[in-house]
């Protein structure tokens, strides 16, 4: 039998029970019959003030994301999206290709990562030279780093928000991010990239687009565009950046 509204895919997403943004990201930019179905990852301390608390919340998530996986697939998805970035980063390049056997190994599914997103969206442009802002502590962005330079890519700048709660990364103001772009830009930059599912950048990474002259990658833009066209979903969308819009 064919679900009424996921008659196309049912996208199973694991999000931090403190991500108040990806979950909305993820319904307006969605298409017909492709629906998204979210776990929650329990946090229990969101307190990621420091190096220290930001490896205290992705301990959090490792001990979590087995249960939220399988408590997702008793809805019968037939595609697996990260709705978080930070642990899909870290390890570098390994450690993202570790990161996909885990859930894979658990749900037997196809998984659309953070990482991987952005890996193909600048591939995609032909960018080798990047910005990035983050909502992370320092630690978070060495390993966004490791990450992009492990895959031959020249991080110019990133610009660490140091958001002190994960609930606090979803009050960053749009002035602020906007700042924070248009200082990245000032590089030698092909193209920008904002990491982190909590922070609001999908609208404004769109028009930044028009203004700045450079492809601007919003994490939740380019993993709901990974999602759908693994899955041989072509439909364009307007609003969320020239990924979604014209590829």
């Amino acid at each position: 039998m064919t679900d009424a509204l996921g008659w196309r895919r049912k996208f199973g997403v694991i999000a931090p029970s403190t991500n108040t943004i990806v979950e909305p990201d993820f319904y307006r930019m969605g298409v017909p019959g492709v629906t998204s179905h979210f776990s929650r990852i329990h946090i229990r301390d969101q307190n990621m003030d420091g190096d220290a608390g930001m490896e205290r919340l992705l301990e959090q998530i490792r001990d979590e994301i087995g249960g939220a996986c399988e408590r997702v697939l008793t809805c019968e998805p037939d595609y697996m999206v990260m709705g978080m970035s930070a642990e899909t980063f870290w390890g570098g390049v390994e450690g993202n290709k570790e990161f996909v056997r885990q859930i894979t190994g658990i749900t037997g599914l196809r998984v659309a990562t953070g990482a991987e997103a952005c890996e193909r969206a600048l591939n995609l442009h032909g960018a080798r030279r990047i910005g990035v802002v983050t909502p992370y502590q320092p630690v978070g962005d060495e390993n966004v780093d490791r990450f992009f330079t492990e895959l031959g890519f020249t991080v110019d700048r990133i610009i660490g928000l140091k958001c002190p709660t994960a609930v606090s990364i979803a009050h960053v103001a749009e002035d602020e991010l906007r700042s924070a772009l248009r200082e990245l830009a000032s590089g030698e930059v092909d193209a920008l990239v904002q990491c982190g599912t909590n922070l609001s950048m999908v609208g404004l990474a769109d028009e930044a687009e028009r203004w700045l002259g450079l492809p601007v990658i919003a994490i939740n833009a380019a993993t709901w565009w990974m999602a759908l066209r693994d899955n041989g979903i072509e439909d364009r969308v307007e609003g969320a950046g020239s990924l979604l819009r014209d590829h």
